[in-house]
Parts: C-alpha cells; structure tokens; sequence
C-alpha cells in the first residue's frame, strides 16, 4: 500500500498466489497505480482542470496496465503462477471521492460517527449474499469467504468498479484488507474509529491490535485518511488534499 500527497491517492493492494507471489503481485499493482497516476496527472499544465471523467478515465487506464503486467509475468515466470492481487484505491479529487476497486479489499467512510461500506465485495459469498441464499451473519462464518470472484493478473482483462462521492470536512475514510474484516464486523470498527481522543494514528494501531486479537488469520493491512480541509481545484492542481488532510497506514503480516 501507498500514498501520494501530492495528487491524493491511497493504494491499497492484497496478494494472493504461492509463496511470495502474491507479494510480488501487489507490489506491482501499487506501483504501477503511483507510477501512471502520478505522471498521468502531473502532466496536466498547471492552469487546466482536469474533468471527474479524464480523472477516472486516467485511473482506469492505470489498472489496466497493472493487470497485464501481472497477468504477462505470472504467465511466463512458473514461480508467480497463479498470482493476483485485490485492489483499492481512493482519489480525492475537487472535494470528492473517485473509488476504485477489484476483488474484497473494501473502502469505508465514517461521516458524523456512520460507518458505511463504499465498496462491494467481488467474492462467492457476496454473490450468494446478492441472492438471498445466506445471510451476512452466516457469511462470516463460511469457510469459502475468501473466494474472490475478481481480481488483478488471473485474467487477460479485468473490470474496475468505480464510484464517486461527495466528500465533507471531518469525513474518516479507511482502506483495508480482508485480514481485517475477517476478523472485525462493522460494529467493532465503527466504535474503534468514534472513540474519542484517539487520533487515527491510535485508531489504524487499535484496528490491528484488536484483528490480530481476534485470530489474526491473514495479513491486515489498513490505511486511514481524514479530511480536514477544502481541497476544491481552483484552475490547476494548488489545491490538493494532503496537508488539508492525514493519512495512517499499517499492516500485520502473518
């Protein structure tokens, strides 16, 4: 996972494949998503104002490059075989939010002490959640919970969900992994995020205290921005978000 203040990007990525390939395969997704983006927007002369839709367009493209790196090396390298990566990533952008993400890696906002899940997981149990054959309760407890049914370098192509948001001062966002949420329901991080007096540096090291206390089966990995300021774009890029906002990342491996 990665942050760039410059351009107010998070990175969060998830590895999965045999031994050190998933590794392999999530380095390379994050920085290929700081690479292209970054010099995708630092490219925009400094009096232009580059459109919702040329951003979005930007971090699309982006993944695409990611996916067939990964997809071109675990066909040609027998040691990364089979490898893949979820992905999350978060864009803020002109006082909103550009969301983009494959696999169960999920993006959160907490607004006036609400928790609310951004992203859908692309797994079998969301698909069966969908459908109505089990319920969420029942979802946490399967043992094919971490099926995905999407992600980055297991195909030739891959489809990028994206959404938008409208952003507001005070908002709490958190990008994490499912080594977190296999652990933690959404109550348990709601309540770690609201508590009083701890700042989001306290708030990413409780997260991952209270996962690993609770089994700590898979890696967490877990990043939290807040938006403390206006970052509305006015002509070119002297408004961004860092500086106007922290970030947090932290990871558990296992």
């Amino acid at each position: 996972m990665a942050s760039d203040a410059s351009i107010g990007l998070l990175v969060l990525a998830d590895g999965m494949g045999g031994y050190k390939a998933g590794e392999i395969a999530s380095e390379i997704a994050v920085l290929t998503l700081m690479a292209e983006m970054g010099e995708a927007m630092h490219e925009e002369k400094a009096s232009v104002k580059p459109t919702i839709h040329k951003v979005e367009e930007q971090l699309a493209r982006a993944v695409v490059r990611a996916n067939y790196t990964i997809f071109h090396i675990a066909q040609n390298q027998p040691q990364c075989a089979g490898m893949g990566t979820t992905l999350v990533t978060a864009l803020f952008y002109d006082n909103k939010l550009i969301v983009g993400h494959v696999g169960d890696s999920r993006l959160y906002r907490l607004r006036e002490g609400v928790l609310e899940q951004l992203t859908e997981d692309h797994s079998l149990m969301q698909e069966q959640i969908n459908l109505g054959l089990i319920s969420k309760a029942q979802a946490r407890m399967s043992e094919h919970r971490n099926l995905v049914t999407r992600a980055l370098g297991v195909d030739p192509t891959v489809e990028l969900d994206v959404s938008k948001h409208h952003v507001e001062i005070g908002d709490l966002y958190l990008l994490c992994s499912d080594g977190l949420t296999d652990m933690l329901d959404d109550d348990v991080i709601q309540r770690t995020l609201t508590l009083e007096g701890n700042g989001i540096e306290k708030k990413a090291a409780d997260l991952i205290y209270l996962a690993n206390e609770a089994g700590g089966a898979d890696n967490i990995s877990v990043m939290l921005a807040k938006v403390n300021r206006d970052y509305a774009v006015k002509g070119g890029w002297g408004q961004r978000l860092f500086g106007k906002a922290k970030v947090k990342s932290n990871t558990s491996d296992k």
